[in-house]
């Protein structure tokens, strides 16, 4: 299975993916985010199973196995531009914000932000089309939130 929608976000010109492939494409992003600065903290992976429990509507044990799926995936994965183009052809713009907001919380889930965090950011929502401002307001959400 992840060697068919591996398969599909290498295409140049990639299907929409399904519900079920977004799901883990952005559970990836979200693993990419967590390991860009080489610290993968059990603080942003709960934080990273919460967003996918509160986003989908999901239990603990299945946004843990998401996850672990996603782990895997994000592993194989050639890059983060396929990851974005998979999640901003599924993803309408008004609900991106959601999309950076969740990154931003894992993100900010272990009390330190890297540089290599803040980077990788601003390449996600330059990618999904999400302004500088909005990101930031993104950012402010996801710190009001916790």
């Amino acid at each position: 299975m992840l060697d068919a929608l591996l398969r599909r976000l290498v295409r140049p010109d990639p299907e929409p993916l399904t519900e079920s492939d977004a799901r883990l494409a952005l559970a990836a992003l979200l693993v990419r985010i967590a390991r860009s600065d080489n610290d993968y903290a059990v603080a942003e992976m709960a934080r990273i199973d919460r967003v996918l429990a509160t986003r989908y509507g999901l239990s603990a044990f299945e946004a843990t196995a998401l996850r672990a799926r996603a782990e895997d995936l994000e592993a194989q994965a050639p890059d983060t531009v396929r990851f974005t183009r998979a999640i901003k052809e599924t993803v309408p713009y008004d609900h991106r914000h959601s999309v950076v907001e969740a990154a931003w919380s894992v993100v900010l889930a272990d009390g330190a932000r890297s540089g290599e965090e803040d980077a990788l950011m601003r390449l996600i929502a330059s990618l999904l089309g999400v302004s500088d401002v909005d990101s930031a307001r993104a950012r402010q959400d996801a710190q009001k939130s916790g």
